[in-house]
């Protein structure tokens, strides 16, 4: 497949000639909702197999197979080129599939945030997927557990061979609680109660690994919540259950503050079967606008990951959501508001605003002013922007990567993932 970015004077008839393809074709892969109105900027994934170059000034066919890491004889091969050292500009070039790189995938779900909509989100993009991470067990302070309704989403798992994995978390009142934590980290008794629940659940339900997103630890939890995870492991390794753990993004081992301190990335790795580095959320709702995942923030994080943890344990995430800010904004002020990248695609349409691309972050954003005279600010992601993280993907030869979070819309990341990846099935 291949990504369009939408130039002015674009059509998608206009679009759909270039690459020898129907419009409709590009329409329905797309879920584009008007085929009449574009906006310079967005872009399309081409649903073709291989991808087209058009020669620009300056370009010779060494460089180009050097881009696409393709033989100059291998294009001149197919294009059936008479003369490779005189190429004219703009001269279409077919550029073959390139071999898919094997990885596992997987999506956190919040039966509570898709509201009824878990079996049609997991159907979706089942096949792309070889873990589900149903969000979530709440550990409470007394060690017992607050369930979420997971039995719609589990059943989807079985139609599409996802593994579903039971996250645990020390989440009360709409937020990860330090007090929680330490109130289970020490106390043994409290540990194994936990834990005893956790294997009832997943023995009764069909769950087939267990997931902790234990958060805001703080420093005097770090080697308490090893250990911790040392008895799951324990409890979990000879009944065939999966063990991960979700950690934060750090850069360095002593990075300060509470969200970063409680997690060991290279004790923990010891640890667990695979990890999911959570690479986003540098923009916030709370926060001033930006990437939700910047490609070079996302680079660091990994970078020190692999220092410390083996690549076939480590997942990167990815966001499958943006924000939409109301400007100017005011450090504890209004919150921005969530958004998919579908509904980013239609807000530029409605207001008539193009996309721009900040490449160092590699994410797309837009202004728009709306009917009450408010400014606002949009990140979100879109074709470029999944491509670079998986291109990142590749360059590491990580186990994989994971999403947060299902229930928006964003057909071209899963067009994406099969030009990119086979996915392995573990079910």
């Amino acid at each position: 497949m291949q990504i369009h970015v939408v130039r002015p004077g674009d059509t998608l008839n206009k679009i759909a000639q270039a690459y020898g393809i129907s419009a409709q074709e590009i329409a329905d892969a797309n879920q584009v909702p008007d085929l009449s109105r574009l906006v310079v900027g967005q872009t399309f994934v081409i649903p073709i197999s291989g991808q087209f170059h058009w020669v620009q000034p300056g370009e010779s066919l060494w460089l180009i197979s050097q881009n696409y890491k393709v033989s100059v004889e291998e294009i001149v091969r197919i294009n059936k080129i008479p003369n490779p050292d005189d190429i004219p500009i703009d001269l279409r070039l077919y550029l073959p599939q390139k071999p898919k790189q094997i990885v596992e995938t997987n999506a956190y779900i919040d039966p509570r945030m898709t509201r009824g909509r878990s079996v049609e989100a997991v159907d979706k993009v089942g096949e792309y997927l070889t873990y589900l991470a149903i969000f979530s067990y709440a550990v409470n302070r007394d060690g017992n557990l607050t369930p979420v309704e997971d039995q719609p989403a589990l059943n989807a798992t079985l139609k599409d061979r996802v593994l579903p994995l039971l996250v645990l978390t020390n989440f009360e009142n709409g937020q990860f609680s330090t007090e929680i934590a330490s109130a289970i980290l020490t106390n043994e008794a409290l540990q194994e109660h936990v834990l005893n629940q956790a294997l009832q659940v997943m023995t009764e339900k069909g769950y087939q690994g267990l997931d902790f997103d234990f958060e805001y630890l703080g420093a005097e939890n770090r080697e308490r919540y090893v250990r911790f995870l040392q008895k799951a492991r324990q409890l979990l390794k000879p009944r065939g259950y999966y063990l991960s753990a979700a950690l934060a993004p750090k850069f360095r081992t002593e990075q300060p503050g509470v969200l970063y301190e409680g997690h060991d990335y290279q004790a923990i790795g010891q640890v667990v079967d695979f990890i999911f580095f959570m690479t986003y959320e540098w923009g916030w709702s709370g926060g001033e606008p930006m990437a939700v995942s910047p490609i070079h923030q996302m680079r660091k994080v990994m970078q020190y990951a692999v220092s410390v943890v083996p690549r076939d344990k480590i997942m990167m995430g990815m966001p499958l959501y943006g924000y939409d800010w109301t400007l100017p904004y005011v450090p504890g002020g209004k919150f921005a508001k969530s958004i998919s990248p579908q509904k980013a695609l239609g807000l530029a349409l409605r207001y008539g605003v193009n996309i721009e691309y900040d490449k160092a972050s590699q994410a797309p954003w837009f202004r728009y002013t709306d009917e009450q005279g408010a400014q606002h600010e949009v990140w979100f992601e879109d074709a470029r922007s999944m491509q670079a993280k998986f291109n990142l993907v590749k360059e590491l030869g990580i186990r994989g990567f994971y999403y947060w979070v299902l229930g928006n819309d964003f057909p071209q990341n899963w067009l994406l993932i099969a030009d990119n990846f086979v996915v392995r099935k573990r079910v």
